[in-house]
């Protein structure tokens, strides 16, 4: 490495996941061209790395803020596009990083450049980009039927009762539980399924309104509703949990559908919705034989799923009129694992029908299905968690990575 390369990553090296990183360098030769790289894997061992192709302004010096990339991973002034233009050297996986005890950490390094390819390193310099904070509390919960893990934020007594928040997810993940508790909410990350969602006949809501009966009693809480958090299939169980569990006082659904969908891909029978003991809501089908493979074998499976709006299933539909709290749809228009568009569209259409005005509502064009917290890779396809086969979820790199900012 050159002594002369200065690599700095400001304001820290060692920030929360969801926070930006200005990238600098310093040294080099007056309108020297190098290659930069980042690298880093997930929880799984699964590798990823971008790169850039940058020119030093008269005075040696690159600031990716400002700088443009002239080529490698992606293209033009992009500040953080080291980290979200990061890809998998194994073909359809997706980014796993749901503990939230371990940080992401990526290694930045600046290269010489030498005829088509990247030379001797210069600098280099390590980002360490944490999912919980200082003083965040994570405490695994297991009792009755509730499987989960509470985050508390720093700091809650001597601040006073703090809002809650159950972040509910189809797979087991921290990464949101976290980094909301970093932000000075109460927490508690948990599964739609207890079980491998192939032994699952039928969804009880029950189970999740323990969930929120256990973090509604928290003494950081103080009494009164929560929120929900909820993409994808958890996103329909959600709006369930607002039409008939007391006490939801928002929801934030993120590219989910607008009827109760049905917890298997591969089998023609589908999961029903149960509170107290009763089906409140028949499953939404889906229709196998629509499966199809595009390009490197990843299935397509954008069309599965039967419309809510059809006559013959619209006891599907979740009856979010019934709702006392309020929502947040936000929808990804190049979304491959449903059209979220359309459904959140159904929503709000049936909200002024019953002349409610409890909702906000955000669409992405260009974006995919898997909205996650900003700044980690982007991964437009994987293994589906219901079909267990590489699936396209769709969103083109640059608009999918400004979605997740915003959101």
């Amino acid at each position: 490495m050159s002594s002369q390369v200065r690599l700095r990553l400001l304001p820290s090296a060692r920030c929360l996941f969801d926070e930006p990183v200005q990238v600098k360098l310093g040294g080099l030769r007056s309108r020297q061209v190098v290659t930069m790289r980042a690298r880093s894997s997930d929880d799984r061992g699964v590798e990823f790395s971008s790169l850039a192709s940058s020119r030093a302004d008269g005075d040696g010096e690159v600031d990716l803020d400002t700088d443009p990339s002239l080529g490698g991973s992606y293209v033009g002034v992009e500040p953080m596009g080291l980290l979200w233009s990061m890809r998998p050297h194994t073909l359809h996986k997706f980014f796993s990083k749901n503990k939230a005890l371990n940080p992401h950490v990526v290694k930045f390094s600046v290269h010489q450049e030498e005829g088509e390819g990247e030379g001797r390193m210069l600098a280099e310099a390590t980002n360490e980009r944490l999912l919980m904070g200082d003083g965040v509390s994570r405490v695994p919960v297991q009792q009755g039927n509730l499987r989960g893990v509470l985050f508390t934020p720093p700091g809650w007594i001597r601040s006073g009762p703090v809002r809650a928040v159950m972040d509910l997810n189809t797979g087991a993940s921290e990464k949101r539980a976290g980094l909301l508790a970093n932000r000075g909410f109460v927490v508690l990350t948990v599964g739609v399924f207890n079980d491998k969602p192939s032994s699952v006949r039928e969804l009880q809501l029950d189970r999740l309104e323990e969930a929120a009966d256990f973090l509604k009693r928290r003494p950081q809480v103080g009494g009164g509703g929560l929120g929900v958090l909820a993409r994808s299939k958890a996103a329909d169980i959600a709006l369930s949990l607002a039409a008939f569990v007391p006490g939801v006082e928002a929801v934030v659904w993120i590219n989910g559908c607008s009827g109760s969908t049905a917890a298997l891909l591969r089998l023609y029978y589908g999961s029903r919705l149960y509170c107290q003991n009763q089906c409140v809501l028949p499953a939404l089908m889906h229709e196998v034989g629509k499966v199809t493979t595009a390009e490197s074998r990843v299935h397509v499976v954008t069309n599965t799923v039967d419309s809510p709006l059809a006559e013959e299933n619209r006891d599907t539909l979740v009856p979010i009129e019934r709702a006392a709290g309020h929502f947040l749809f936000a929808a990804a228009e190049d979304d491959q694992n449903w059209d979220s568009k359309s459904c959140m569209d159904q929503m709000v259409d049936r909200l002024k029908t019953h002349r409610k005005d409890n909702y906000e509502s955000v669409s992405y064009p260009g974006a995919g299905h898997l909205l996650e917290p900003p700044y980690g890779p982007y991964c437009p396809s994987g293994v589906h968690i219901l079909l267990d086969q590489p699936v396209l979820r769709g969103g083109k790199p640059r608009a999918h990575a400004a979605a997740e900012v915003h959101l």
